[in-house]
């Protein structure tokens, strides 16, 4: 079946700006325009594509379409580069998983260095984002995965190293005479989400106990230095950001030389690796000025 490129690009404009008519504004066409134009394309396929709403989002069909007129902007925008073409006014767009640490240390570098190129970045543990690129969510992820996902090139970048960190005030209230399993079951310790699993990883490592401590969510790296350095729980932070807290003594180690560090990979789908080697250069470069090698 033959896709209408124009009713793509009214799908994936509607669902990046979640309006018939910011999309509509984006692509210098009216709204009615816009309708039709989504209107036949589920008449086309049999399938609602976009849950009308505000803001509209994508139903399963949706997004899978959505992406795939994007990797076709990818792959046009490379062509048209291969041959020396004018690209035109309008940059590609890339979908690519990142772990909200690598978003905060080192990936914005990477980013920095594609011009003409658009990020639409996926938030998820490093763990789990490989998971995007197996539904084909992502054409890229930044993974802690060391064997390649199916159908996909993996490059390896290097380490992001944490330490289990808190305030000096919370280590006197809750650990007086250190990693105690009876101290380390009250003390409340900080987690990024449920996917989160660095904090149970080294107290398995260097405590040798599976305790379960008290949880403090909080989905965002700044906020966990800061909680850390409010006293409100320990927690791993990732050791570039905290250096400094540590040597000015703001922020301790739980136990000394107790770094954990967590191996980092690059995976990009076989089929947009051409395409994308701009950025799988300059993700490589970025890392290895910002992880341990």
């Amino acid at each position: 079946m033959q896709l209408d490129q124009n009713q793509l690009a009214a799908l994936a404009a509607v669902l990046r700006f979640g309006s018939f008519e910011l999309a509509a504004q984006d692509l210098h066409v009216t709204a009615s325009a816009i309708s039709q134009r989504i209107k036949a394309l589920e008449e086309r396929l049999g399938a609602t594509v976009v849950h009308r709403g505000q803001p509209c989002t994508a139903t399963p069909v949706g997004a899978r379409l959505a992406k795939h007129a994007e990797d076709i902007g990818v792959l046009t925008s490379a062509l048209q580069r291969d041959l020396g073409l004018d690209p035109g006014q309008r940059p590609s767009r890339i979908r690519v998983a990142v772990n909200a640490d690598s978003l905060a240390t080192w990936f914005v570098a990477a980013m920095a260095e594609c011009e003409g190129m658009l990020f639409d970045l996926v938030i998820d543990d490093q763990d789990h984002s490989a998971n995007w690129l197996r539904r084909g969510e992502v054409s890229a992820a930044v993974t802690a995965l060391s064997t390649p996902v199916a159908g996909c090139d993996m490059a390896k970048l290097g380490a992001l190293t944490y330490e289990a960190t808190a305030s000096p005030a919370y280590m006197a209230r809750w650990l007086p005479e250190g990693l105690t399993e009876e101290a380390l079951c009250k003390a409340p310790c900080l987690v990024f989400n449920q996917k989160d699993q660095l904090q149970r990883r080294w107290l398995e490592i260097y405590v040798g106990t599976s305790v379960a401590p008290p949880e403090h969510f909080l989905p965002s790296t700044q906020a966990f230095i800061d909680a850390a350095l409010a006293g409100v729980g320990w927690g791993m932070n990732p050791q570039m950001l905290v250096r400094d807290l540590l040597r000015e003594g703001r922020l301790c180690q739980l136990t000394s030389d107790s770094t954990l560090a967590i191996d980092l990979s690059w995976q990009v789908s076989r089929v947009m690796a051409p395409a994308l080697a701009p950025l799988t250069t300059a993700v490589q470069r970025a890392a290895r000025a910002g992880l341990v090698q």
